[in-house]
């Protein structure tokens, strides 16, 4: 039996894994197995949780019922979630920062963008034709929750504006 569109929901998953070849393969098998369609993997080597793992975001969309089977085949195959829940997002908003994103540490940015709640980072387009040492541009493609592009948009400038980040924000309804 497959799930219908309308039934279908996006749910972050968020991992622990050891850096070991082969763990984010063992941790994504779960999901797909139980009918868990990938949406985005964030999955940052670079940084590390308190115990010396990587953590990594998962969003996946499936039928509600289906969500607690993608977290319980995670368990049982014995991979360390660390928090597991379902966030609504139907909307979808495309921005351009523009500035020395490589030097103002880009994954940072990713991550502060992302600890906003009614967002999530589904697709990222970086342009450094003249490399790291020079201003470079990223369009980045968020899905949110309906009626928050607002508070996105408000973190976004934030964190753009503590970087020295030029935000180039979608026009909208009430700009025209």
């Amino acid at each position: 039996m497959t799930d219908t569109q309308s039934e279908a929901q996006t749910h972050t998953i968020r991992l622990e894994l050891v850096d070991e070849p082969g763990e984010l393969l063992r941790a994504l098998e779960p999901i797909s197995a139980a009918g868990g369609n990938l949406l985005s993997i964030y999955h940052e080597r670079g940084n590390l949780t308190p115990r010396g793992h990587i953590p990594v975001e998962v969003d996946v969309s499936c039928a509600p019922h289906r969500f607690e089977t993608i977290v319980g085949s995670l368990r049982d195959a014995g991979v360390n979630v660390i928090q597991a829940g379902s966030e609504r997002y139907d909307e979808e908003l495309v921005v351009l920062l523009i500035g020395h994103l490589v030097d103002t540490d880009l994954s940072d940015t990713l991550r502060q963008i992302e600890s906003c709640s009614d967002a999530s980072l589904t697709d990222l387009s970086l342009s450094a034709p003249r490399g790291r040492d020079e201003t470079s541009s990223a369009r980045l493609r968020l899905k949110t929750r309906s009626g928050t592009n607002g508070d996105a948009l408000s973190k976004l400038r934030e964190i753009a504006d503590e970087k020295g980040l030029h935000v180039i924000e979608p026009l909208t309804e009430a700009s025209q």
